[in-house]
């Protein structure tokens, strides 16, 4: 059995070497994968390093959030209330302003795995200073400032470059003297850190002389002693021991690791899905195409353990080298997403290239285990061969019993449910939004690749029909060769199904896909147009995090002094949490999760002359507020009632003035305020947009002269960078997915070339009785129209099928299956193109099989 294992793999190299290169594909996809979700988990959950290491109190102005460690206290604290207690040894201030930081060019510098980007003080005594400066100095003039080295990297920047920094109010240009670590760390837990002199952060932050949002303090007692002692000598404030801060700091960053893996890790479960079909595919048409010499060696003697035995050596072969080289390939592929994943503003460049024990012998043990699997089922078969098959063509099947077929399929498919049923089960308790509807969206997709492969059992009885079908067509226009094709379809169709379960699998991720982006992208169109009325909107042209960079707060007064401007009106931006109503409780045993709320801040006047929204909107004044529908509904809030919520500036009780809606969830997705309110709530709120009627863009480019990055956009030219922010991460979707489609459409041309080699002593012997070289051309491609029409009629349908099942356990109008006229021929014309590609080099090789060569074999 050795020497004929030898001699197999050196008679049929070729087509073990395909086999290998689809293992070695599949296990590069795994790898990659791998690695690029455990270097994101690193990137977030590695960055657990502190500013706070060297304090042992936090004295806070007012109170915190307690479910938000990185949020800012709402209130102020005097630094000399703390300096010169008992047990104080050096005391600083502190403060925390997000900015957006740009290179010279203007482009935004995404901090690093969806954080935040702070300015903060430097901080002189050295008992106090976290900051290790790698290179340059500490800051000392109001326009110098030290940058953490992931921002450097990040930016491409350098001691003495300049950084220009978008403040909630201004814009500014900064001038880099130093770069700085954290405990070794090129970033901390909440992001990038950009130190400047400790006045001009207080005046950035606007705080009074002498006042800041927190004081670190280094103790000389016990800190617990110290932290008692200070917060009866200190009131007003919370006082909490440093230690507590970077304890709770490292859980929420450890599990926001684990849940961005998980995230990353169901996707990329999906393309697992594909390199495993694949190789199952590919592996098995291999074994089925040797019937006739195992068979043989059935009758020489080898018993069916010595011919599985023969089949798990090979595919244990395949397994090692693939694995092998698949990871190899895994670092690229995790190069590549990682750029994809840097492209929508989530940098996971802080993370570390992953060379530990899990990811390179994981994928390599995956490698073996999946064509050890494949290799299972068709070792069985094989085993089963009986000794007269050998004097029988290879090409013909033994159509075997249907049950097992049939109840096996079942099977499969009732385990798709796995994936289905939770989706209704999130539909009734979470709220419609966003991270519901992706959430839904991922379950389903996984969910139908696993019914795909019941489809892909089920694929031989729809061979039948359509392949008469074609056949009578192939009659038509090809007379006999197109009889012959017909008899060679409805006689083996195992063998068609196969290349047609690979094609499926690639016209189901393709189509899905397209309906998903298609559907999202019209309907954000329509509604973005049903909405904005405004004849322009001022906006930064870039993204950082999922989010708009927002702009200075007086570019709205810029902008409304330009000649023949009605109305320019700002949007502004915050986060606050819901205090009153307090949010439900998901089950009695579980604790409620904590409910923010996106609110607007816009003008009320003339805001309906800029936007029409849904729902009766009278004018609103200070302290009150309007919600969505979706937010009442979910919420069980009721318009008329008092709410209270927590913003950076503290509690805030507000009146729910009226109900709305935003269909396009581009302006007011949430919650809407007038501008004193948002003021209220938040000092410093970013300003997304600047909605302007009336005016001419060349006059209001020329306004925006000195604001960096700053355009001016139509109505359909923002929308589009609108929803752009709002259909943030899509690019690493789309890397997923493709390099999926590429392992389905190099499993289904594997297939179509290995079942023309299998058919070799066919073709041979219709060369003999006088069928030409064009006949045997034809006959293979009329086949591969039955590939095209069975695999683009279960892909399509599957994908249609798989749309609405997101449409109806989302209930997002966002979701629906309604493609536009030219997708589905597009897909039909692509899938065609690919198998009639695919095919043709078999084909011509099947036509050039000599007469005598065919008669050996």
């Amino acid at each position: 059995m050795w020497l004929i294992a030898r001699r197999s793999f050196a008679g049929e190299w070729p087509r073990l070497v395909a086999t290998m290169v689809a293992a070695l594909l599949s296990v590069g996809l795994m790898s990659g994968s791998l690695q690029f979700a455990m270097r994101a988990q690193s990137a977030v959950s590695g960055s657990d390093a502190s500013e706070y290491h060297r304090a042992d109190v936090l004295v806070q102005g007012g109170e915190t959030d307690p479910d938000d460690v990185y949020a800012a206290p709402d209130g102020r604290v005097r630094l000399d209330q703390v300096t010169g207690r008992p047990g104080v040894a050096a005391a600083a201030g502190d403060a925390m302003v997000p900015v957006t930081a740009a290179g010279s060019n203007g482009k935004a510098i995404s901090p690093p795995a969806g954080a935040r980007t702070l300015l903060r003080p430097w901080v002189a005594d050295a008992r106090l200073n976290p900051y290790r400066l790698e290179s340059g100095r500490a800051p000392a003039a109001p326009n110098e400032v030290a940058v953490v080295r992931h921002l450097t990297r990040a930016g491409h920047l350098h001691v003495g470059s300049d950084l220009r920094l978008l403040l909630p109010r201004q814009t500014t240009t900064m001038k880099i003297v130093g770069v700085v670590t954290v405990q070794g760390h090129s970033a901390v837990a909440a992001g990038d850190l950009i130190l400047g002199a400790p006045e001009t952060v207080r005046q950035a932050a606007g705080l009074p002389a002498g006042t800041w949002q927190s004081v670190w303090v280094k103790s000389s007692v016990a800190p617990d002693r110290l932290r008692a002692d200070l917060a009866r000598s200190v009131p007003g404030a919370t006082v909490r021991t440093a230690a507590s801060v970077r304890h709770a700091q490292s859980a929420d960053v450890q599990s926001a690791g684990v849940s961005i893996g998980g995230s990353i890790g169901m996707l990329a479960a999906v393309a697992v899905f594909v390199g495993i079909f694949v190789v199952a595919n590919t592996f098995g048409t291999l074994i089925r195409q040797r019937t006739r010499r195992l068979a043989l060696l059935s009758a020489i003697g080898a018993t069916p353990r010595q011919i599985k035995r023969l089949i798990r050596f090979e595919a244990l072969a395949l397994g090692l080298v693939a694995g092998i080289a698949g990871v190899a390939l895994g670092y690229p592929v995790s190069s590549i997403l990682t750029y994809l994943f840097a492209k929508d503003g989530f940098d996971i460049s802080a993370g570390e290239v992953q060379f530990g024990w899990i990811p390179l012998l994981a994928p390599a043990l995956g490698g073996i285990l999946v064509t050890q699997l494949a290799a299972w089922r068709a070792a069985r078969k094989a085993a089963r061969i009986a000794p007269m098959q050998a004097l029988r063509d290879s090409a013909s099947e033994d159509r075997g019993r249907r049950w097992p077929r049939l109840l096996g399929a079942l099977a499969v498919f009732a385990t798709a449910w796995i994936f289905y049923g939770p989706v209704f089960a999130i539909r009734y308790e979470e709220p419609p939004g966003p991270d519901r509807t992706v959430g839904t969206a991922i379950m389903i997709l996984m969910g139908t690749m696993v019914a795909v492969g019941s489809l892909a059992m089920l694929a031989p009885f729809f061979v039948g029909p359509l392949g008469g079908l074609v056949g009578r067509i192939g009659v038509l226009f090809s007379g006999e060769a197109g009889r012959l094709a017909r008899a060679s379809i409805t006689r083996s169709p195992r063998r068609v199904s196969s290349a047609a379960s690979s094609l499926m699998l690639g016209v189901t991720l393709a189509a899905s896909t397209a309906l998903m982006v298609l559907s999202a992208q019209a309907r954000f169109d329509e509604t973005g147009h049903q909405v904005m009325k405004a004849d322009h909107a001022v906006a930064v042209g870039s993204k950082t995090a999922g989010t708009q960079t927002p702009l200075p707060r007086d570019t709205a007064d810029k902008l409304a002094r330009v000649p023949g401007v009605t109305h320019a009106t700002a949007l502004t931006q915050t986060e606050a949490k819901l205090v009153s109503p307090p949010p439900r409780r998901p089950s009695p045993e579980e604790d409620p999760e904590p409910v923010y709320l996106s609110i607007t801040g816009a003008d009320q006047i003339g805001l309906s002359a800029l936007l029409k929204l849904g729902g009766h909107l009278p004018p609103l004044r200070q302290n009150e507020i309007a919600l969505t529908t979706n937010v009442l509904r979910a919420q069980h809030i009721k318009p008329g009632q008092n709410i209270v919520v927590r913003a950076t500036q503290g509690r805030l009780t507000l009146k729910v003035r009226a109900a709305y809606h935003d269909p396009s969830h581009l302006f007011a997705d949430q919650a809407l305020v007038a501008p004193a309110t948002m003021d209220r709530l938040d000092g410093s709120a970013a300003t997304q947009a600047v909605l302007v009627s009336g005016g001419s863009s060349q006059a209001l480019n020329q306004a925006l002269s000195a604001i960096p990055g700053a355009k001016v956009y139509d109505r359909s030219a923002y929308i589009k960078l609108a929803k752009g922010a709002m259909t943030n991460g899509l690019q690493v979707i789309y890397g997923f997915l493709a390099m999926a489609l590429v392992i389905a459409l190099f499993g289904m041309a594997t297939t179509i070339s290995m079942s023309v080699a299998e058919r070799t002593r066919e073709f041979g012997l219709l060369g003999a009785v006088g069928t030409t070289t064009t006949q045997i051309r034809s006959i293979v491609r009329w086949e591969a129209a039955t590939v095209v029409l069975l695999g683009t009629l279960l892909g399509v349908g599957t994908s249609i099928a798989t749309v609405y099942l997101m449409h109806v356990a989302s209930g997002s109008s966002f979701l629906q299956p309604n493609p536009p006229w030219w997708l589905f021929p597009l897909i039909a014309l692509s899938a065609t193109a690919v198998t009639l590609a695919t095919s043709a080099l078999p084909a011509r090789r099947a036509a050039a099989i000599p007469v005598l060569q065919a008669a050996q074999r």
